[in-house]
């Protein structure tokens, strides 16, 4: 689980060369120091009071957040209590006799990336400042409360009071007859990440020049840099979330890479029959499609399921970065169009081929409706949140200004430049 912990963390600047290599030569060092300013704010907060808000146990407010305040500082989980021969430590709420601290600081790297993800939407554009604290309140009202919603015994859980238990009703150990499903984040990162991006790009407004002139990634070899690096430390965030070595650990591995290999194949097909070529940039984004399509499913399909979903994804998300287009928002760098159309699709899809209660193996409609609520509920609970913090920051201004933005905002906001050219 230490090691999954540092696969994830390695994501992260993963993220800053994949998201550094796609944006413009004058604006690579922001979108890295986006990634990495997450990093530095989200760990604190986190450590502090992040992890007992979403895992506490203790209080379950409204079904939305658990006490802040019950392990702050997170030194209370390393606590010990002997009884006759044996050493007994604080366990985390998954069970398995997994050290409480060692659960925290996996977790601790789902919240970084999930923040980090959605700095692709506002390239070149967002006061750094503004950024840093966007991305401590957001974590905080949020991120914090989402997990909890779905991981930590909230209303979007398989919980007595959730929203499932009061649809289809409970079983006989209390816990909801039909379950959601999400084994690694659907819900909670991608589909949370997704919309956040989709707000704050609307609300934030578009780069100068949008929709007159195209943005050419500057470094495509940094884009294929972060993607491997990403599918690399995406083995972490899948398997990791079994909390242990074992069969369903496993499977999530071996469906992650069948479900990002055949969604890099799908963008691909796309791009090939669509215009003609099938690139580099192409081959990057199908691989994050997969990887996001697969996140919540992959412990509960079958390796030939993954491979449908893979396709499926990789062909969605390859149309999907067309909306911004069509509708007239600039989501930067597709967080939109990869991560919630494809975070959607995997989330959703489970009602039809998770095993054992999909529709494709024999079971009925409930699964698929618990999948479409939850879906539906976190994007409306991450929407309005986010559209709140949006103007709440607007006194601070969110923009640099116009001159900076064209001479470049490595520049304005960092006093470096990425390459000195001469």
């Amino acid at each position: 689980m230490l090691m999954s912990a540092a696969l994830v963390l390695l994501m992260t600047p993963a993220l800053a060369f994949f998201y550094g290599g796609l944006s413009r030569q004058k604006s690579v060092l922001n979108m890295m120091m986006m990634s990495v300013g997450s990093l530095g704010v989200v760990s604190v907060i986190y450590v502090l009071f992040g992890y007992s808000m979403s895992f506490s146990g203790e209080g379950n407010y409204l079904g939305l957040f658990d006490n802040p305040f019950r392990f702050f500082g997170l030194d209370q989980l390393t606590n010990t209590k002997t009884v006759g021969e044996d050493t007994l430590a604080v366990i985390s709420p998954t069970g398995q006799g997994l050290p409480a601290i060692v659960f925290a600081g996996f977790q601790l790297t789902f919240a970084v990336i999930t923040v980090a993800l959605i700095s692709g939407a506002l390239a070149e554009r967002v006061k750094f400042g503004t950024w840093l604290l966007f991305t401590a309140i957001w974590t905080t009202i949020v991120y914090l409360p989402l997990a909890h919603m779905v991981w930590g015994g909230g209303l979007l859980s398989n919980a007595e009071g959730g929203i499932a238990a009061k649809l289809f009703g409970l079983n006989e150990d209390g816990k909801a007859a039909v379950a959601p499903i999400d084994f690694a984040g659907g819900t909670v990162v991608h589909i949370n990440a997704g919309i956040a991006g989709l707000i704050l790009a609307i609300i934030v407004g578009k780069r100068l020049g949008f929709g007159k002139h195209s943005y050419r990634p500057h470094n495509i070899p940094f884009v294929m840099l972060g993607a491997a690096l990403l599918w690399f430390g995406w083995f972490g965030f899948n398997a990791g979330s079994a909390g242990t070595a074992n069969m369903t650990a496993g499977l999530a591995w071996v469906n992650t890479t069948a479900a990002t290999a055949a969604a890099m194949l799908g963008w691909l097909a796309v791009e090939k029959f669509r215009d003609g070529h099938a690139t580099s940039v192409g081959a990057a984004s199908g691989v994050v499609a997969g990887l996001v399509a697969v996140t919540p499913a992959c412990a509960n399909i079958s390796p030939i399921g993954a491979i449908g979903l893979g396709i499926v994804a990789g062909v969605a998300a390859a149309y999907g970065v067309a909306l911004k287009t069509k509708f007239g928002f600039d989501d930067s760098l597709d967080v939109v169009g990869v991560h919630l159309v494809a975070g959607l699709i995997g989330t959703v899809s489970l009602g039809f081929i998770a095993k054992d209660t999909g529709l494709f193996y024999g079971g009925d409609y409930k699964q698929l409706v618990v999948q479409v609520v939850i879906a539906v509920v976190a994007m409306a609970f991450t929407a309005v949140l986010t559209v709140a913090i949006a103007f709440a920051l607007k006194p601070l201004g969110w923009r640099i200004d116009k001159e900076s933005e064209a001479d470049g905002i490595d520049n304005s906001e960092h006093a470096e430049t990425a390459y000195d050219l001469v």
